[in-house]
Parts: structure tokens; sequence; C-alpha cells
């Protein structure tokens, strides 16, 4: 499929040192945050409920003015204290998380709205060829209600690419559908922005959608940005406690210093980090850990949950701690069995308490 706009390595946005704060909260919603995204890149925001997510996506579509900082998009400024570029001029498409689309008009309608000061034939020409990337060419004589949840999440997509923006806002478009059609969208809305060239920013507090969909990831806690960086190195290196716990969904053990290593309940082990003190909290992920049934071993198994492929075990240790246990659905362990507990500890990162 043709690639619309080249992708290039050029700085599209710019956010610099924004705040926001509500009249109606003590706190800011979004606190002296920075971040660039390069031309035809696929930015994710995640983070928990509350986190300031949406707020920043608003303030890019220019539906917010930041109280300190400025937003510069295609070497523009569009918004600082006191000047906001109002959002039809930003060249910014908006995707949301309940469709937006217009119920008595049709797809082809839908998709062409954005589209009517141009002539007749070169909307229709648009609109077909948005209807062919999205995947839905067959169906724009249809109306909304005659669509699945994710055809109509395609539709929309489909208006927001159609008027050629610079960037495409996506507020958490999967979270009303269904598992598996979530899983298969979440790869098409890549290949499609990816097809188009066009640059995104896509909200989400699902982890494993935004390690799946992004070229980036920004964990974003209490309004302010823990880390930036591709999602493997989010995964495997997170840069504070927060981000170990909300993308990994990591185990945490103290640990007390005992020379180059640290000593933990489950051994002593050397960190892949650098960090002073005498005690830290230890991660490690659910998948490196091994259980092997052992009457003497010092875990118990106390839980545990069938996944499909895999299985979810709680085991409690000795003083009170408890790990999860990610294994594959081959190995089976169960509840009360007492298991000898092994570390794979390539990549294990420390927390100063």
């Amino acid at each position: 499929m043709t690639i619309e706009h080249p992708p290039s390595t050029s700085t599209l946005l710019e956010l610099r040192q924004i705040r926001k704060q509500f009249q109606t909260s003590r706190t800011p919603a979004i606190d002296n945050l920075s971040l660039q995204l390069q031309q035809g890149d696929i930015l994710t925001l995640l983070g928990p409920s509350g986190c300031g997510k949406t707020t920043l996506l608003r303030l890019i579509a220019g539906f917010e003015t930041p109280d300190r900082g400025t937003i510069v998009l295609n070497q523009q400024v569009v918004a600082q204290p006191g000047r906001s570029l109002p959002p039809e001029q930003r060249g910014v498409g908006m995707v949301f998380q309940d469709y937006a689309l217009f119920p008595h008009l049709t797809v082809a309608a839908n998709v062409g709205f954005g589209l009517q000061r141009q002539g007749k034939s070169t909307v229709n020409e648009r609109v077909q060829m948005v209807l062919h990337l999205v995947g839905l060419e067959h169906l724009g004589h249809r109306y909304p209600y005659q669509l699945s949840g994710g055809q109509q999440q395609r539709v929309a997509l489909a208006r927001a690419l159609a008027p050629r923006p610079a960037l495409v806002l996506l507020d958490e478009p999967l979270s009303n559908l269904d598992v598996q059609v979530r899983l298969r969208l979440r790869q098409e809305l890549r290949r499609i922005l990816k097809a188009a060239g066009t640059s995104a920013i896509f909200v989400t507090h699902d982890q494993e959608e935004a390690l799946a969909i992004s070229d980036q990831v920004g964990v974003i806690n209490q309004g302010c940005l823990e880390q930036l960086d591709r999602p493997e190195v989010v995964y495997q290196q997170p840069r504070s406690r927060f981000v170990a716990e909300f993308v990994t969904q990591a185990n945490f053990l103290p640990a007390h210093r005992q020379g180059e290593q640290w000593r933990t309940v489950l051994g002593d082990f050397a960190l892949a980090n650098a960090i002073a003190g005498e005690r830290a909290d230890i991660m490690i992920r659910p998948e490196a850990i091994t259980l092997h049934p052992d009457p003497d071993g010092i875990g118990t198994i106390t839980e545990v949950q069938f996944l499909g492929r895999s299985r979810l075990y709680t085991v409690a240790l000795p003083e009170g701690q408890s790990l999860q246990v990610q294994a594959l659905g081959s190995e089976r362990g169960k509840m009360g069995m007492a298991v000898a507990i092994e570390v794979r500890a390539s990549s294990l990162y420390g927390f100063v308490i």
C-alpha cells in the first residue's frame, strides 16, 4: 500500500514545560511536562485513570489552554499562556472512545464530513482512498448502526485521516470493544497509521496495548512524565518504582547490600542498575521466576489462575511476602504445594526504599 506522507526523523510536536491546573483541583493535572514526537511515530501515553493523559491530549488538540509552557506543532507555536490556536486550525485529527459518528449519515458521508469545502469528485476520491486504507471500501453505503464496534472505530479513524492531518489523537479508542476485537484492531490501527504515514498519540491505561502499538511509550503519573522511551526499554529498564509497578506488574522483594550483591529471601543477586544505600527493593518480573515442586522449598502455592497459554501462581514466602509467578500452561502447580523458587537474574533492577 502506498505511503501517503514519507516518514521523517524531524520533530513534529514539542511540549515545553506544560502545566495545567483546574480550579476544582488542588493539584495540577499536568505538571512541568516536556516531550517530543518525531514525524511518523506513534506515541502512547500510558497511565492509570486520572493521571492526566486525556488532559494532555486536550491541550494538544486545542480544547484546553496551558497555564504555563509552550506547545509547538509543525514548527508553529499553537499554544502558550494567553495564546491558543483553535482546534480547527491545528491540523489535528481526533478519534474518540465512543466513535462520535453521525448516526443519520452513511459511512462515506461520515468520512467525508470534514472535506465539504472541496469539490465533489475530490471528496469522493479521498473518501474511497481512506476507506480502502481501513479495509471498509465495500461498506460506504451503510449507516453506523449497521456496523460492528470494530468497524465503527475504523470509520472514526478514516474520518480523522481524511483531511490529511499532521497528527492524529486517539483517546482510549479500543476501550469499548470486546477483548478479541481489541487484540485484532490494535494491530490494524498500527498498520493503518503507518500506511498513512501519519504521526499519532494514543491514550490508554492498558499496558499490553501500549507496548504492542507504539514506537514510543510515555508513562504518566499524577501529571508528571515518569519515563519516555521505546516500549522494550520502558519494560526492561524502568526508571522509577511507579513505572516498574504499573508497566511490568512486577514483584518487589526487600534486600540489603552484601558486598557487590544484594541479599533477599530468595538468595543473593547482582543488579542491572547502580543504586546508593544499604537497603533496596528488588524488582522481579513474574515471568522471570520458575517453580519446582520440593517438599523442602521455601514457597507455598496459595492461588492458581488458569490464563489459557499460561498460569498465574501466587506463592507465599516465609516472611509474609508473596510472589506472582507466570508459567507456561503445561506447567502444573497445585494449591498448597511446597515449591523451590528459581529466579532468572539477568536483568534485576533495584529501587531505593
